[in-house]
């Protein structure tokens, strides 16, 4: 970047503010600026067009009070970037945090290595964005086992590449118990461990001749890794940089996440622009259902972001689609019809449901699906791009 970036703290504590300081003199394309704690005046200081500024606030103290600070600033600083610190992290302070609008969050005492990272990962966003491949990452999970999230995800990979002609990566991050190998009849070279091993070397002729295509259709497929061990050494961080870097390569890419809420799998639902909440119309399976929904909630995820998939519907159920409704709190986004003999066959023979059978009402179903998700997310776009333009009038 030619330009530099002003700085700006704000912290009650003069050792806090020091050692700040120091840090920040090591990065060339930084100024600092002369701190103040007039909330106005730091708004005045952070509002110019023409310039970038990076704003670090300590929320040791007064944390309300700077929660809607940040919050105004995110709103009337379009050119500023906010780093927030606390002696006091916990789960639902970050969530305030990043609600509020700030994108890095690093802990009192600070270390230096940590802070370094989070300032070079905010200077980053405020270089020009590659025109790339809008790519969307489509998360199915459920935190309860045997409710058809793998046939899921499998099928709506291969109905979404076959329907737009796009790339379409579909990753099985189920690391202990992984089945989209089998469900596909595939024997990979190379699986999800490799690749973040190599992360630094990818590229996209990388990728296309790593992961395995599926027979003759544009849907790639990264397995889950062989060996138990092997997975205990994957970390979250790993898991967004592979996104990050997917993204790049891929329109779609299709998660098939761990029934768990580890760090690997939350890194995985939050980088996430969809989760399709998968369930069964019982009471078990529903109130597991609650329990995610819950949960979504506090970890700050938008509601419209997670969707709500019903499997193995059938219209004389004794509990209803509106009883499923009323109990969830949220719309049925959509039902995949019962089928019991068709999808048992296609699971037997490695082989997705329309390939084996694309009359059979669950197969229609995944096709449907594929393009409802290909048809809103197109216009999801669209609405943002004339917000834009709205905006820029």
């Amino acid at each position: 970047m030619t330009n530099k970036i002003s700085a700006l703290i704000l912290t009650d504590e003069f050792s806090t503010n020091e050692v700040l300081k120091l840090f920040l003199s090591e990065f060339e394309n930084l100024e600092l600026l002369e701190q103040t704690t007039d909330y106005n005046e730091i708004i005045n200081k952070l509002s110019p067009n023409d310039k970038k500024f990076l704003f670090i606030v300590d929320l040791s103290t007064r944390k309300q009070d700077k929660l809607d600070l940040i919050l105004q600033v995110s709103q009337q600083c379009k050119n500023c970037k906010t780093i927030a610190l606390s002696d006091n992290p916990s789960v639902d302070l970050i969530i305030q945090i990043m609600r509020a609008g700030a994108r890095e969050f690093v802990p009192v005492p600070i270390i230096k290595n940590e802070l370094y990272e989070a300032i070079n990962k905010t200077i980053n966003q405020f270089e020009v964005p590659k025109v790339k491949n809008k790519c969307k990452i489509i998360s199915v999970f459920s935190n309860k086992g045997g409710i058809g999230k793998t046939t899921l995800a499998s099928n709506l990979a291969l109905e979404l590449s076959q329907i737009t002609k796009e790339n379409v990566a579909l990753i099985d991050l189920n690391f202990q118990m992984g089945d989209i190998t089998t469900f596909l009849d595939l024997k990979p070279s190379f699986n999800i461990s490799y690749m973040l091993e190599n992360i630094d070397k990818i590229n996209e002729t990388f990728l296309l001749s790593t992961l395995e295509k599926y027979k003759n259709s544009s849907l790639y497929v990264l397995a889950d890794p062989p060996y138990f061990k092997q997975a205990d050494n994957i970390q979250p961080k790993q898991i967004s940089k592979l996104f990050n870097t997917l993204k790049d390569t891929f329109s779609y890419i299709i998660i098939d996440a761990e029934a768990s809420f580890d760090g690997k799998n939350i890194a995985a639902l939050d980088n996430s622009d969809m989760v399709l909440l998968v369930t069964v119309a019982n009471l078990p399976a529903l109130r597991n259902t609650q329990r995610c929904l819950e949960l979504f909630e506090r970890l700050g995820y938008d509601k419209d972001k997670v969707k709500i998939v019903v499997n193995r519907y059938m219209e004389n159920d004794e509990i209803k689609e509106q009883d499923v409704e009323k109990v969830l709190s949220k719309p049925i986004f959509w039902k995949i019809p019962n089928n019991y003999f068709a999808i048992m066959s296609a699971i037997n023979k490695g082989v997705p449901v329309s390939i084996l059978n694309s009359s059979t009402n669950v197969a229609i179903s995944y096709k449907n699906l594929a393009q409802h998700i290909s048809d809103n997310l197109i216009r999801e776009n669209m609405v943002k791009k004339f917000e834009n333009i709205l905006n820029n009038q």
